[in-house]
């Protein structure tokens, strides 16, 4: 904690800049002071620009997908180092992506905290100005969603108000609190928002009192709070029937996940914005390790396409993971006989092919351990119509999506004294957008189901499983199979059975408990 507050300190000097056409294209200033700065909303709005992009990218560059998706069974990995532990539930307190989430989380809510508390100061001098309003409750939600993250990730944690005390004296020696306080603690910036951020974005990609009542009901259904899910999934879903222009399931998955044309589209209620020609500094990196290298590795874009993370085969087998006819398959997942015309590389100059027919894996074929990659976040090479830029792309990174809110308030409803036909009908929503028919009814495994085949790759169904309990998580992992195929196509089997509920959550870093030895105590309360 002691080596973020310098990042903090370091925010009070580069998250600003002008609000120009695009909010991460910001403007570093290094003589920024309250008194000088935060006089309009531009500048509080370039200021708040870095919550939705930078913060995130160590979590997002591989993290993202190991708690999401490689733990929920979704995923496999073929013995990468940065992942392997993961699928397994080996997980050390050493491994680079618990560091990451740790820091990237810790860092995007102190910044927000930072943001908060400059806001706070300049209201003092200036009055209750709207514009400082919105800055705070836009940075008050970035905190929410990150301590949300955190307690789920991590369970007991540290909640830390006032990032800048870090750097005095012995300040840094903050304990862990209970993960009710953390979840409280997010509950009430995300309140905030709910009440202080405007009905529409004021700029594209940017949150909205929607996106904050989304969040709050899946803070509540992950807090067994059916009634108050339901009633914030409910606010959402009446704005939408009433403006579905603004709100609502967008008109095609594929493309959602597939162009970036499709950024900020209607059902994207929160999402980490991205620059390919940010690079390492606000890129997305995603397809870089998904991709096949036929895909990637030929000109003109001349990266890599590492396959590191591929589909698990329960994703691919029809009676665990996509039904016969789910058409999210297709829209998901890269198999033989996919093709693009749109997506040409020197090697493919009438379109993209998958093809694993020859069995090698190299510029002009692919052939892996489970004959499949993942499409979700793949926009394809550099020259063509999306923008790519060696390894990058400028594809969003949904968080919280329409689909979301309609699941949580079927499941809500399920939990709470019975599906009624809001439940129904949104349920059947998501459902029938997948090409299959409607339900008359669903059970909470029906619905586990959905989320498991609508959210993949999109690094959440693990904390589905989580929040089942223990006996649950490890009867849904243990149903699962991690295995892979062997050359020949014989299955390599590999089942994994959970011993400890301690596996649930993520170990604090090593180097966190080294330099703040009150994170190996008890966890306390902090209300």
């Amino acid at each position: 904690m002691k080596k973020l507050a310098s990042i903090y300190i370091l925010l009070l000097a580069v998250s600003v800049g002008s609000c120009k056409k695009d909010f991460l294209d910001t403007t570093p200033a290094t003589s920024v002071t309250v008194e000088n700065y935060y006089r309009n909303a531009a500048e509080v709005n370039g200021a708040t620009g870095v919550l939705y992009n930078a913060v995130w990218g160590r979590w997002f560059d591989k993290a993202f997908l190991c708690v999401g998706d490689i733990m929920a069974g979704t995923a496999i990995v073929r013995g990468d180092e940065n992942y392997k532990t993961f699928y397994n539930f080996n997980i050390l307190s050493t491994d680079g992506p618990v560091g990451a989430t740790w820091r990237s989380c810790y860092k995007a809510a102190g910044s927000a905290a930072v943001l908060i508390n400059l806001f706070e100061q300049k209201k003092k001098q200036v009055g209750d100005q709207a514009y400082l309003t919105q800055g705070i409750a836009e940075a008050r939600f970035i905190r929410g969603f990150a301590y949300f993250y955190i307690a789920r990730a991590f369970g007991d944690a540290p909640i830390v108000d006032d990032p800048v005390m870090l750097t005095e004296p012995g300040k840094y020696l903050v304990p862990r609190y209970l993960q009710k306080d953390v979840l409280r603690y997010a509950l009430e910036d995300l309140k905030y928002a709910e009440e202080h951020l405007g009905q529409d974005a004021y700029q594209a990609g940017r949150v909205t009192k929607w996106a904050a009542k989304g969040m709050m009901a899946k803070l509540y259904l992950y807090s067994k709070d059916y009634a108050n899910a339901k009633l914030k999934a409910k606010e959402v879903i009446d704005y939408s029937n009433a403006n579905p222009a603004k709100v609502g399931l967008y008109g095609d998955y594929g493309k959602m996940f597939t162009s970036a044309s499709a950024n900020n589209n209607k059902e994207s209620l929160f999402s980490l914005q991205w620059l390919a020609s940010m690079g390492y500094n606000g890129g997305n990196l995603f397809q870089e390790y998904v991709a096949p290298q036929a895909l990637l590795k030929p000109g003109p874009t001349n990266a890599d396409g590492y396959s590191a993370v591929r589909p698990s085969l329960d994703m691919l087998n029809p009676a665990t993971g996509y039904a016969t006819g789910d058409k999210r398959r297709g829209w998901s997942v890269m198999e033989q006989g996919f093709h693009r015309a749109d997506w040409i590389n020197d090697k493919f100059p009438n379109g993209f092919k998958y093809d694993t027919t020859a069995k090698v894996d190299d510029l002009s074929n692919t052939f892996n351990d489970v004959r499949a990659n993942i499409l979700k976040y793949v926009i394809g090479p550099a020259g063509g119509a999306e923008p790519v830029s060696g390894l990058f792309t400028s594809m969003g990174t949904y968080i919280l999506r329409y689909a979301d809110v309609l699941l949580i308030y079927a499941e809500a409803s399920l939990l709470s004294g019975g599906i009624d036909g809001v439940a129904l009908d949104g349920y059947n929503a998501v459902h029938t957008r997948a090409g299959l028919s409607p339900v008359s009814t669903f059970t909470i495994d029906d619905i586990l189901h959905e989320r498991k085949v609508e959210f993949a790759f999109e690094g959440d169904f693990w904390f589905d499983i989580q929040r089942q309990g223990f006996e649950k998580a490890k009867q849904m992992v243990g149903a699962q199979e991690r295995g892979n195929l062997n050359f020949d196509g014989t299955l390599n089997p590999l089942k994994v059975v959970l011993t400890s509920p301690s596996q649930l959550f993520l170990p604090v870093p090593q180097a966190e408990t080294i330099e703040n030895p009150a994170l190996l105590g008890e966890a306390v309360p902090y209300y």
